[in-house]
């Protein structure tokens, strides 16, 4: 019984560290993508196993999402939930914050319309300087990609902001950025175009888009998986996603299979020859010679820009 436990015990840190470790291999990369890295960083962060926001991110996910598209459904669902919490709060950084990732995540298509829809609506229902600042702040992020796939939204929108304008009691200041945002309109919203150049990774017939609706009373955030939980099937886990990131990575299961093979083979001749080693009477020990081979070169297939 003692030694049963004692090898629970040793399972459970083992996953502790590996849980650790990813955490890190997902922090990191996530922390220094730009749009200059993105494909890299993409594919580094396929290679974990996954079960201040800006544009990069969102096209990160994006292209996540394609092949892991409950990654990409949880986060719309947080950040609905997070959004309504601050909205509730009064909490206008948080609101803006929230707001415009899920207005590029909009535009990426990972996020439906009329989530977008949903989010204005409320932000205008009862106007106040905060809520309009809000609205507008989200409207310019978003305005190209719904004047492109949902005009008649994008009037409605305009038609509530031209009725705020003329007949809520707001700020001065308030008002100004309603009118700036009629004239960002009349401009085409060209500097906020639906995706940046450099991060339109994804083709249409592979996006998923999820229909998370604002008041969904059944969205989950799984706050589980923010902490460590002991899996007794890890192993098995472990070999299933392996096989996962074999087919999002374009390898073939021979080539693991044939690195295994010469691994092996590698061991059987290092121990031969530590035995000859062993087995001589010379008292001077034999010069160091590099037996090892160079590191075979992985080909990493570039999958941002090919269909996958």
């Amino acid at each position: 019984m003692a030694d049963a436990a004692s090898r629970g015990d040793a399972k459970e840190v083992q996953q502790r560290e590996s849980w650790d470790q990813l955490k890190k291999r997902i922090n990191g990369p996530v922390n220094k993508a730009n749009i200059g890295n993105i494909k890299d960083i993409i594919v580094e962060l396929f290679g974990a196993n996954l079960t201040s926001f800006t544009a990069v991110y969102a096209a990160l996910i994006a292209v996540i999402n394609t092949k892991l598209p409950l990654i990409g459904e949880l986060m719309v669902t947080r950040l609905v939930l997070q959004f309504r919490r601050a909205f509730k709060r009064d909490d206008k950084g948080l609101c803006i914050s929230s707001v415009m990732f899920l207005a590029h995540l909009s535009n990426q298509r990972v996020a439906h319309e009329v989530l977008a829809f949903q989010i204005v609506s409320l932000l205008l229902e009862t106007p106040t300087d905060d809520s309009v600042e809000v609205a507008v702040a989200f409207t310019r992020e978003v305005g190209a990609f719904l004047g492109s796939i949902a005009p008649r939204v994008l009037n409605y929108v305009f038609d509530a902001f031209r009725s705020i304008l003329h007949e809520a009691e707001i700020d001065k200041r308030t008002q100004y950025m309603i009118e700036v945002l009629f004239h960002y309109r009349r401009d085409g919203f060209k500097d906020s175009p639906v995706i940046p150049d450099g991060l339109d990774l994804v083709e249409e017939d592979e996006q998923i888009v999820h229909e998370v609706a604002m008041d969904d009373d059944d969205l989950d955030a799984q706050d589980e998986l923010n902490v460590f939980k002991f899996d007794p099937d890890f192993e098995q886990n472990e070999l299933k996603y392996e096989g996962v990131r074999r087919g999002i990575l374009g390898e073939d299961e021979s080539e693991g299979d044939d690195s295994e093979a010469s691994g092996s083979e590698s061991g059987t001749e290092g121990d031969s020859e530590s035995e000859e080693d062993s087995g001589s009477d010379e008292a001077e020990e034999p010069e160091a010679t590099s037996t090892s081979q160079p590191p075979a070169t992985q080909k990493i297939h570039d999958l941002t820009e090919t269909e996958m």
